[in-house]
């Protein structure tokens, strides 16, 4: 079976959404517009988590799955997963499902013109310093990326994977995908989108993870883009 599409769904101690992960993502999969399969990433979860993504994965034929042997953080499950990916195109949701899989079809209908397509939460139901300050990261983050994107954080995009294969992933850059392929001199669009509050389980993301801790990747991505190398081939003999 030729697959064209592979969703990532980073994973950490969240058995009490997988199972409304597999009826949505399963559900979404007969009206993707790409042949398309998932991928778990389980990120040393120490719950349940496991176990009930091999279960999901032995009744569900385009379910697949990575396990990590310790926790490493978003931006390693991430990596890990382009890395895994074998089709053209991927992208990824958490496994909170605050935002639709059925809105990947919305970023679809243009990444055959932009080589990375985010959604954009409209109306976010998020807690008020949550939102606060996310719009504060955003506001700093793109002041020093200049990529003109104003929700880097949502968990929703596609990315045509060559692309994604050559990003330099490090600890917090999962914040920085459209600017890492504007390095590579890629185009970007975003494309609002739905958003959820969260069902159930536990947000992993507080203050610093939102607000100080992007800052200082904000110095991190300036010093990969002074280093960072660029080419294209434009023979072989």
């Amino acid at each position: 079976m030729t697959y064209e599409f592979t969703i990532i769904v980073p994973v950490y101690n969240e058995e009490e959404n997988l199972e409304r992960v597999e009826k949505e993502l399963g559900d979404y999969l007969t009206i993707c517009t790409k042949k398309a399969k998932i991928l778990f990433v389980n990120d040393g979860s120490k719950d349940r988590s496991q176990e009930i993504i091999e279960a999901i994965c032995n009744r569900n034929e385009d379910f697949q799955y990575l396990k990590f042997a310790h926790n490493r953080g978003l931006s390693a499950a991430i990596k890990a997963g382009f890395d895994h990916v074998d089709t053209p195109l991927l992208g990824y949701i958490d496994s909170d499902l605050q935002t639709s899989p059925e809105d990947f079809n919305l970023l679809l209908e243009h990444i055959g013109t932009y080589d990375l397509v985010t959604g954009v939460r409209e109306n976010r139901k998020d807690s008020f310093v949550k939102n606060a300050s996310s719009l504060i990261a955003n506001g700093i983050r793109r002041t020093f990326t200049n990529d003109g994107m104003d929700d880097t954080g949502c968990p929703l995009k596609v990315i045509k994977s060559d692309y994604a294969k050559r990003i330099p992933m490090f600890n917090g850059l999962h914040r920085f995908l459209p600017a890492m392929i504007l390095l590579q001199e890629g185009s970007i669009i975003q494309v609002p989108i739905r958003h959820f509050p969260r069902m159930a389980g536990t947000a992993k993301f507080g203050l610093w993870n939102r607000l100080i801790g992007p800052l200082i990747d904000c110095f991190a991505y300036l010093w990969m883009k002074k280093k960072y190398i660029n080419y294209q081939v434009d023979k072989i003999g």
